[in-house]
């Protein structure tokens, strides 16, 4: 499984983001997540567990970020993105409304025409701090991959109490400033295109009305055995409904 050992890593491409610089703002050495997707490309969360683990700070990120865009300047490497993934949900580092103002400032020095990017399930928008911190950056990606909470409880397997309720409900405070993103695949326990389902999952977009929607399934290695992925084709006929109103989705194999 994949797993990133420094706070700083890439460039690397993304599907969906180009040129992208990764930020780790979980344990290097394990991983620290609320959700144990059953696609998660970092493995089951039990593999990955640290007994201490230890975060980086505002200032480890601002000193290893700093050091990769100078380096990267001097080598003229290309950066479309700085994205916050890694190791797990990155909103969960406490300091991470601090690290955004970090990250947005080196950004404006070294690379202002790169867009800051943030990976993330979308839990901790009840924190006023980081809802207020993800509104700054410039795509907020926010996850919502089934429509129902028992739909999550197959895919996700959220830890502690989850509601899609009120995932929406909060995700409603961006006004539609964000981008939605959603993995389609086919599991024992569950399947995007079930009509049902997929209905309902398509009524969360007209009610978010998001910027845009970024659709995609399986591409690496997955903890879970047996999962079937879609087609490009497959995806977009799902989503169609959507297109012919007006929503931008962006789908990626």
């Amino acid at each position: 499984m994949l797993r990133f050992d420094h706070i700083v890593f890439g460039p690397i491409h993304s599907r969906r983001l180009g040129s992208s610089l990764g930020i780790n703002l979980l344990p290097h050495d394990g991983k620290l997540c609320n959700f144990d997707c059953i696609y998660c490309e970092c493995g089951w969360n039990r593999d990955g567990r640290v007994l201490h683990p230890v975060l980086p700070s505002a200032a480890d990120v601002g000193a290893a970020l700093e050091s990769r865009l100078s380096q990267c300047t001097e080598e003229g490497t290309p950066i479309d993105s700085i994205t916050f993934s890694g190791n797990g949900e990155p909103t969960l580092n406490p300091d991470f409304p601090a690290i955004v103002e970090t990250v947005l400032g080196l950004r404006d020095r070294f690379c202002p025409e790169a867009k800051v990017s943030v990976l993330s399930n979308a839990t901790m928008l009840w924190k006023e701090d980081v809802m207020q911190a993800l509104k700054k950056v410039d795509n907020p990606i926010l996850k919502i991959d089934a429509p129902t909470d028992q739909g999550a409880a197959a895919v996700n397997r959220p830890c502690g109490v989850y509601s899609v309720a009120d995932v929406v409900g909060n995700l409603r405070k961006f006004n539609g400033g964000f981008i939605l993103q959603t993995m389609f695949l086919r599991s024992p326990d569950y399947d995007s295109s079930d009509t049902e389902g997929l209905d309902a999952w398509m009524n969360i977009v007209r009610d978010l009305s998001p910027r845009e929607v970024m659709v995609y399934t399986l591409d690496r290695e997955t903890p879970m055995k047996g999962l079937e992925k879609f087609t490009v084709e497959q995806m977009s006929s799902m989503v169609k409904p959507l297109v012919d109103e007006g929503f931008t989705v962006q789908v990626r194999g």
